[in-house]
């Protein structure tokens, strides 16, 4: 499979794939649907790329305010993440949001499109606290992979591999990737996607090893994280408000794909 194949690449999501962890509102947000988008441009800078994902968009909000425009986009590239911010809530039924996202599956394979996803690691990894909804995870990934094999769609694996535990690809708020995280889930979707040039390396251990936490400094991290990410996190859900209201796309519009100005970070196996 060549990159030059594809012509236009729309992304649907929520704050993943918008970018959120990787850079700011205020110099904007890059992402990992930007870095594959820039991969797949370097070869072909024809491409034309569209991001619909807006943040705190469960997969029924996703289908429901994201698919039509990007169908008629007329996309030959689509990436379709959803279900994580429905993970989180108290309701979750893991055969409903997968019904959703098998439907957007279905339309775009019924364009012709070629359609990736990603499954979701085990957030209890990172969140110790999450560990009551760690069978949801299993349970979302296993209808994700069902519904994927039903229409076509290319999988990336990212939730089973043992660097995706390492801090150093997520945000303080351990619930978005850090810029090397938004890069290690670009790797694997161009893995997935069997781009020339790519390999399995975002797999491996980063290096250096982190140093082991004594239990004090564990604890301390997990009350700073309770206050500033949990806390404000929860009065938002008790509030009926989510991160994503009022905001837009921010590319809605297939655009070509510029370079950024400072090389992408380096992957270190």
């Amino acid at each position: 499979m060549s990159e030059c194949r594809y012509a236009r690449y729309v992304a649907l999501g929520d704050s993943q794939t918008e970018g959120v962890g990787d850079g700011d509102d205020s110099t904007g947000l890059r992402g990992w649907a930007d870095r594959l988008a820039e991969r797949l441009a370097a070869a072909n800078p024809e491409l034309r790329y569209a991001n619909l994902a807006v943040r705190g968009k469960k997969a029924r909000q996703i289908r429901a305010e994201q698919l039509e425009a990007a169908l008629a986009l007329n996309p030959d590239l689509v990436t379709v993440v959803a279900g994580m911010n429905d993970l989180l809530r108290p309701r979750f039924d893991p055969d409903e949001v997968a019904g959703d996202v098998a439907y957007m599956f279905a339309a775009f394979a019924g364009r012709g499109a070629v359609v990736a996803t990603l499954t979701f690691p085990d957030v209890a990894r990172t969140i110790p606290l999450a560990r009551p909804i760690r069978g949801r995870v299993s349970a979302l990934n296993d209808r994700i992979r069902a519904a994927a094999a039903a229409h076509g769609v290319i999988v990336a694996e990212t939730g089973h591999h043992p660097v995706v535990s390492d801090p150093r690809l997520w945000s303080p708020d351990r619930l978005h990737a850090s810029p090397l995280g938004h890069e290690r889930i670009a790797e694997a979707v161009a893995d997935a996607l069997r781009l020339p040039g790519s390999d399995d390396a975002w797999t491996r251990p980063l290096t250096p090893d982190l140093p082991s936490l004594d239990p004090l400094r564990f604890v301390a991290g997990e009350l700073q994280w309770a206050a500033t990410a949990l806390t404000p996190w929860m009065m938002h859900r008790i509030q009926g408000r989510s991160s994503g209201d009022s905001r837009v796309a921010k590319r809605p519009t297939p655009l070509p794909v510029i370079a950024p100005v400072a090389p992408p970070q380096t992957l270190t196996p």
